[in-house]
């Protein structure tokens, strides 16, 4: 199977542009679609760019499909051209253009946004039937406010498409007791590039099911999903402790997230930060409410150049008394080993808690560093590497702050299922690290040159130590790169691409195939 698509595989030298002087009236005979179309500077306008701001490519047209049947018109469209591909966009916040098609059609999965949602029950449970193209924040506000129920797992960010997290995986504080979103669904809908439209599940056409979650948009287009409900509580206890070692931090989130359900918190995250007054990269980070300072004098003198912050939450309802959470919260602390007198707490109601990066988002538009570009970097590296990535990344590399917030935090590979297409470091444990650079509006172009040369430094860094990673979100450019990426799964990968999209027309922007002619 390898042997006969190798001449497909993207290469350095090959020209990446999907279709180079196609004719958008010969292809738009061919669309036979109930959406619209839209195409030159108004498809550029909505597609030629990403949230990561990095990449700027013109897409033959854009469409706006009224359902699936639309959707699989654009790809039969493809598979009938020479070099059409076809993308699936949500909201465009994809950080390389992995949602761009260059010269090919762009699906506004925006336009299939109340195609469906529909609360169900069943002896295992409640579930939401949602569209692929609706925003995570809208499910958990009409869940909540209609059903008094919520989806089990989140990203912190919720301005996302169901389509597009679960392409990746979807993760966030959550995910140490749930999995990833992509752990949370039991059933799809899917059109494929062969432009199919299936219904799948772990039990019907399972392997299109496994291979799209967690598939980077290679094998189909998410149209709707079934997400997994549960009673969503009234109010959050919101926390962060502060440690100046890194041991201590990972061993502390390390047994929280290995707790039984009721013996831990019910998010954990955690992130580094400078050791300083800078206001976006230090100690004004922390506190969680305008009325918290920082003391720098809480401190040891032997603190280093950068400090750990884990950030957690206890949820409860209206009907528990204060005292009751304050006795939950204390038992939970009590054996860790942060630093005394530099703790922080809020309480607010759980759909603010959820959408509390909202916030910083409608921030980061009045300053304009929500349109500046985003060279972010995503990784998962292994418990067995992530103190060496500390020494070299955060203390040496990232000492100075990159310019927002540095996740990392602990994860446990028995809530992932490996029949997905996601591959994840070795061991039970491994750590979610996020760079998550935002660049200032008076910055040069040179700035963010180095921001992205830094983030190729770590990557390459990481290869030539050994460190057993993975880039989550990934973005490579050669064969060889995906390769080893994927390492043993890479021919599972291949596979299931000849399978459900042999013609390699979906979601060029990842750079992994080339468009067959």
């Amino acid at each position: 199977m390898i042997a006969y698509i190798e001449p497909y595989f993207l290469d350095n030298d090959a020209d990446a542009a999907s279709v180079t002087g196609q004719s958008f009236d010969g292809v738009s005979e061919s669309l036979h679609i109930q959406g619209e179309i839209l195409c030159g500077g108004a498809a550029a306008d909505i597609a030629g760019k990403d949230f990561g701001g990095m990449n700027c490519v013109k897409p033959l047209a854009v469409v706006r499909p009224v359902g699936p049947e639309d959707i699989a018109g654009a790809v039969r469209a493809a598979l009938r051209s020479d070099k059409l591909t076809v993308a699936a966009r949500g909201n465009g916040h994809s950080i390389n253009g992995q949602a761009m098609a260059e010269g090919g059609l762009v699906l506004d999965m925006r336009s299939t946004a109340e195609n469906h949602f529909e609360v169900g029950f069943l002896p295992s449970g409640a579930f939401v039937d949602v569209s692929g193209g609706a925003l995570w924040e809208n499910v958990l506000k009409r869940c909540v406010s209609e059903y008094g129920l919520a989806p089990r797992s989140w990203t912190d960010y919720l301005g996302l498409t169901v389509g597009g997290t679960l392409s990746n995986a979807g993760v966030g504080g959550q995910a140490f007791r749930y999995g990833p979103q992509t752990s949370n669904v039991t059933e799809l809908d899917v059109v494929t590039g062969n432009g199919d439209v299936v219904t799948c599940s772990e039990v019907e056409n399972s392997e299109l099911f496994f291979s799209v979650l967690g598939g980077l948009g290679q094998f189909g287009i998410i149209t709707r999903a079934r997400v997994l409900l549960q009673p969503a509580p009234d109010m959050v206890r919101w926390i962060r402790i502060v440690y100046t070692e890194f041991d201590e931090f990972t061993r502390d989130a390390e047994w929280l997230v290995s707790q039984k359900d009721e013996s831990s918190f019910d998010y954990v995250e955690g992130f580094v930060f400078v050791n300083g007054d800078d206001p976006v990269n230090g100690w004004p980070t922390v506190p969680l409410h305008p009325d918290h300072d920082f003391d720098p004098t809480q401190l040891p003198q032997s603190s280093g150049s950068v400090l750990y912050c884990l950030e957690l939450a206890l949820h409860y309802r209206d009907s528990d008394s204060n005292s009751a959470v304050d006795k939950r919260v204390e038992r939970l602390i009590g054996r860790l080993r942060f630093v005394e007198g530099l703790t922080f707490e809020v309480d607010l109601p759980y759909v603010d808690f959820l959408l509390r990066v909202k916030r910083a988002e409608e921030i980061a538009k009045v300053n304009g560093t929500w349109e500046t570009p985003h060279p972010w970097l995503n990784l998962f590296v292994s418990k067995r590497d992530i103190g060496e990535f500390d020494r070299t990344v955060f203390k040496e590399l990232a000492k100075n702050g990159v310019g927002g917030p540095m996740l990392v935090y602990p994860l446990l590979r028995s809530r992932w299922d490996d029949r997905t297409s996601v591959v994840l470091p070795e061991g039970e444990i491994f750590y979610i690290v996020a760079l998550l650079r935002f660049v200032p509006t008076c910055a040069k172009t040179s700035s963010v040159e180095k921001m992205v040369a830094q983030n190729q430094e770590i990557v390459q860094w990481c290869v030539r130590k050994g460190i057993d990673f993975k880039l989550y979100l990934p973005h490579y450019k050669s064969r060889e790169e995906w390769i080893r990426h994927f390492g043993n799964r890479w021919s599972r990968f291949v596979d299931r691409k000849t399978m459900y999209d042999p013609m390699f027309i979906l979601s060029p922007g990842q750079k992994i195939f080339n468009r067959a002619p």
